[in-house]
């Protein structure tokens, strides 16, 4: 053929992924609820590492939040409430080349999957999770939930919560061998993106709380923080996140925090008058139960079976 070398070839370009190729199904959550802006957030954090989505999956529990697989292109489990995380553990250390997100919530992380949230702490599997804080049970219609504050009634308790909320933070930050600890709210968008990037880029467990607007049933907790600004704390740091300075001027109240220092992590999450934002901590070095745990990956079938015969015969009588 004229003009065409005999020993052509088709030259296949590599794959680039846009938006839409993680977009899955048309979210129903709420008008203004936070959950929309989370869920952008993580979109464009997998188009920016340009995540394979047939090697991403997304894993949840019950809950608004837990919704999230379903508004992911991408593999998903929609588990059972408080779950979430023994299930993306046990996903992480049978197939570690998978990318393993979690979207949980207040409810479902800190009630009934408060004994998963401490061990999957302490195990470090390279895992992002995402805590959506609402400090309300959104789902089954306003009731009251380890985080919500004591002036604020639900249908349990009219009169407001009887005990003081739990502290994500301060729990979190006393976890032995924890490497990643931040807190966000879902109304700034670059500070979301940012750290949520960050946490993404950690090798390990990274636990973000996001205190997220509910408008539907508890409108006032994230109306009185947009309101009273000065009581979020903006954490800066070269180690931390870099945000412009138009998101710098939005917070009256910065500090400079190296989040390599847990002392000074835990003196921030312990003021019950200032919300820190940003990076609490991070360790590079903590070690990682995914790495032990990925042991006989290569075997086959066949073998696996056979190890699983011999172990048995163990126990024969």
């Amino acid at each position: 053929m004229f003009g065409l070398k005999g020993d052509w070839s088709l030259d296949v370009k590599e794959r680039y992924f846009t938006l839409e190729d993680y977009c899955g199904a048309e979210p129903r959550w709420c008008t203004g609820c936070g959950d929309h802006g989370i869920l952008a957030a993580v979109h464009r954090v997998c188009r920016d590492a340009q995540l394979k989505p047939e090697k991403t999956v997304a894993v949840s529990g019950i809950g608004c939040s837990s919704r999230l697989p379903h508004y992911m292109n991408t593999y998903g489990f929609h588990g059972l409430h408080g779950r979430a995380l023994p299930v993306a553990c046990g996903i992480k250390s049978r197939r570690p080349d998978l990318d393993v997100w979690v979207a949980t919530g207040d409810g479902d992380c800190f009630s009934i999957g408060a004994a998963h949230w401490l061990h999957a702490m302490r195990y470090n599997m390279d895992l992002t999770m995402l805590v959506f804080d609402n400090g309300i049970y959104g789902l089954t219609k306003k009731q009251t939930s380890p985080t919500t504050p004591l002036e604020v009634p639900t249908n349990t308790h009219p009169s407001g919560a009887l005990l003081p909320p739990l502290n994500p933070l301060t729990v979190t930050l006393g976890i032995t061998n924890i490497s990643f600890v931040a807190q966000i709210v879902d109304w700034n968008a670059q500070l979301r993106h940012e750290v949520i990037r960050k946490a993404h880029e950690h090798k390990g467990t990274s636990f973000v709380r996001i205190i997220q607007r509910c408008p539907v049933y508890v409108e006032s907790i994230g109306k009185t923080l947009q309101d009273e600004p000065a009581r979020l704390k903006l954490l800066t740091h070269e180690k931390g996140v870099q945000v412009d300075d138009s998101v710098k001027r939005q917070f009256p109240n910065q500090a400079e925090h190296d989040p390599s220092d847990i002392h000074a992590a835990r003196e921030l999450a312990e003021n019950p008058d200032e919300l820190p934002l940003g990076i609490l901590y991070q360790n590079r070095d903590a070690p990682r139960y995914d790495q032990m745990s990925a042991v006989g990956l290569e075997m086959t079938a066949e073998e696996r079976l056979a190890g699983l015969n011999e172990a048995l015969d163990h126990f024969a009588i």
